[in-house]
């Protein structure tokens, strides 16, 4: 089979996403709270390292027994165990990233298209981004478009997600001129021009970690 249907991925693949996130955050974390430490709190490397690390123990601690499970999980560690803001947001697009995937033990294309939507669609809900406002939703939204577009055209999930992987960097390059409207790094107003949000940044690893993860040849 060939196209957008043609590509499942299965709990250990998503599984081995969260595992290659957990392990990109831990490599830039130096990296993120550096960006963090010109526009914002000096800990998004920090908070994110220690919620991802306490989220691999939660699923080594017990193999969820589907997708919805998966997600759950590390959605409600993120939530408790990570600090600022990156928490409720990104622990709240792993919830809703589980929910929209159900009860299964594995995903389609198109399937895990919806739910990394449905995930966005949480940040939006949660912490109400718009496009320019040098956010994480700078790097995701262009990400999410990009995966499905990809699809949509016939494109595989791994050939899908690499073009998903390079909207998410673009987003993310494109923060460094912006002026933040958001959070923290708001309050400096033109100070905030010129330096690359540390949130779109964590978000350009998340996507990556999905095109290692998921978008190999050993996919089915």
């Amino acid at each position: 089979m060939t196209g957008a249907g043609a590509d499942t991925v299965d709990l250990d693949a998503l599984g081995g996403w969260i595992r290659e996130f957990a392990r990109l955050v831990g490599e830039h974390r130096d990296e993120l709270t550096r960006l963090d430490s010109a526009i914002g709190d000096a800990d998004h490397g920090i908070n994110m390292d220690r919620g991802m690390t306490a989220a691999i123990a939660a699923l080594d601690a017990a193999a969820p027994a589907s997708a919805a499970a998966l997600f759950k999980k590390v959605g409600m560690t993120l939530v408790s165990k990570t600090g600022g803001a990156s928490g409720p947001l990104y622990g709240t697009l792993f919830l809703r990233v589980g929910a929209t995937a159900g009860e299964v033990d594995e995903l389609d294309g198109p399937g895990f298209a919806k739910a990394l939507r449905a995930g966005l669609d949480g940040v939006v809900a949660r912490g109400k981004p718009e496009a320019g406002d040098k956010t994480m939703f700078d790097a995701l939204a262009p990400a999410v478009d990009a995966l499905d577009a990809g699809l949509d055209e016939g494109a595989s999930l791994g050939a899908a997600l690499r073009a998903a992987s390079a909207a998410a960097d673009a987003g993310r390059d494109a923060t460094i001129p912006m002026q933040a409207r958001k959070g923290r790094a708001s309050y400096l107003g033109e100070r905030s021009v010129g330096h690359q949000d540390p949130g779109a940044t964590s978000v350009a690893l998340l996507v990556a970690a999905a095109a290692t993860a998921l978008g190999g040849p050993g996919q089915r």
